[in-house]
């Protein structure tokens, strides 16, 4: 089964928005992709003029709010990366026989990367004026609000495009899906990934083409 792989507008953000942005984008997908009986709530987002809409299932929320979590740990460990969720959805499990044991295979039918450029946190703790610097330091300070705000807009706006890419993907691209078999609120198995756990990735690959590897051919 071919897998439709989605990246998204890549969004520059600051560590206090991270969040609430991940919050907006994943919630989006997942309620579009939830295709059993869900319980729509709307969200007003905590940061910005925007309202998103979320499932109603408290499983769903926790496991989105426990990656987001992760992520936000790997963006301080990780201060000057790129970083990359991936929520995907695929088909149920299915058992391959593999030398002596069964593996477990999943038919993974889409991929949504979320990609977010994260940037260094300031210095937060500046010294405090003088009383004959005030003037100036009134000023500056005015003006990196002002800058902020502004990055705020700017942030705003291209969030606004990002979820407009996802709903127009969402109605565009439905040929790729899967029959629904059950009415459960997440119809389609799904899993959200962060860069920490798939950084090591090649050493999985490894093992996984030793047990794909057939076994060699006893000597006579």
């Amino acid at each position: 089964m071919n897998c439709e792989v989605f990246d998204l507008k890549d969004l520059d953000v600051e560590h206090y928005q991270v969040r609430e942005v991940l919050r907006c984008i994943l919630h989006t997908i997942m309620f579009n992709r939830a295709l059993g009986l869900v319980r729509p709530r709307d969200v007003d987002s905590e940061l910005f003029d925007i309202t998103y809409v979320q499932c109603g299932d408290a499983s769903i929320e926790k496991r989105i709010e426990e990656r987001i979590d992760q992520f936000c740990g790997w963006v301080e460990k990780h201060p000057t990366r790129k970083g990359q969720i991936c929520l995907s959805f695929y088909n149920e499990k299915k058992s391959k026989q593999i030398w002596f044991s069964r593996q477990v295979e999943r038919q993974y039918w889409e991929q949504w990367n979320v990609n977010l450029n994260v940037a260094k946190p300031g210095q937060e703790d500046a010294p405090a004026p003088q009383k004959q610097e005030f003037s100036a330091f009134t000023d500056s300070a005015e003006a990196v609000l002002e800058d902020r705000n502004r990055r705020q807009a700017a942030l705003e706006g291209s969030l606004r495009e990002v979820l407009l890419q996802v709903l127009q993907i969402v109605n565009e691209k439905k040929e790729h899906i899967p029959p629904v078999i059950h009415s459960d609120v997440a119809s389609f198995p799904y899993e959200i990934t962060i860069p920490n756990s798939s950084e090591s990735m090649f050493g999985m690959d490894m093992v996984k083409r030793m047990l794909q590897t057939p076994p060699p051919s006893m000597l006579n």
